[in-house]
């Protein structure tokens, strides 16, 4: 593949090599997706956190985490609990204006933990459907995460919950059968 030539393939590159990092459970390179106060010109050494530019990630079912110590530490604990995660990325949408990127995406994940008996290589897999939003920063470092947000895609109930869908049956009577009252 070429190297991306326009801001939405260097942002698509930029959060796909994000994700990969994550699957490799590379830390250094996790890290190195997110802002840091420097990116910004901002002095780390006196960085104020309600200050513009500090980072936030929401993972499902969690608080929002703001600012990079809090970010990271969330990915070092999912990490360092998690033995396999792999990423199918779809319904990847970019968006650049100016400076500033987003990106929505359904996050397929695939995950196992730790094997629950020893010789067995991994734990049961498991699949889980989430959205995610990622907003990026152009830097002189290439574009870098300011936000990520994800949430969990709840499954959608059948349409046809048994016998007593609300149709009639072959006797014209409502879905049980003989108009008894069911207990």
């Amino acid at each position: 593949m070429s190297a991306p030539h326009t801001d939405v393939e260097q942002v698509e590159a930029a959060n796909t090599a994000f994700y990969e990092a994550l699957e490799r459970g590379d830390f250094e390179s996790v890290s190195s997706f997110w802002l840091t106060p420097a990116d910004l010109g901002v002095d780390e050494e006196y960085h104020d956190p309600a200050d513009a530019g500090v980072v936030s990630c929401v993972h499902p079912g969690w608080p929002v985490l703001t600012g990079r110590g809090e970010v990271l530490r969330s990915y070092a604990l999912i990490m360092a609990n998690t033995d396999y995660i792999q990423f199918f990325l779809t319904d990847v949408h970019v968006s650049v204006t100016g400076d500033t990127a987003l990106v929505t995406c359904t996050e397929n994940i695939l995950s196992g933990g730790p094997a629950p008996e020893e010789g067995e290589e991994l734990g049961p897999l498991v699949g889980q459907l989430v959205v995610a939003t990622n907003v990026f920063r152009r830097t002189s470092d290439g574009w870098k995460l300011w936000s990520h947000h994800a949430s969990p895609v709840l499954a959608e109930a059948d349409d046809d919950e048994g016998p007593d869908n609300g149709e009639n049956d072959e006797d014209g009577e409502s879905g049980n059968g003989g108009g008894e009252t069911l207990a």
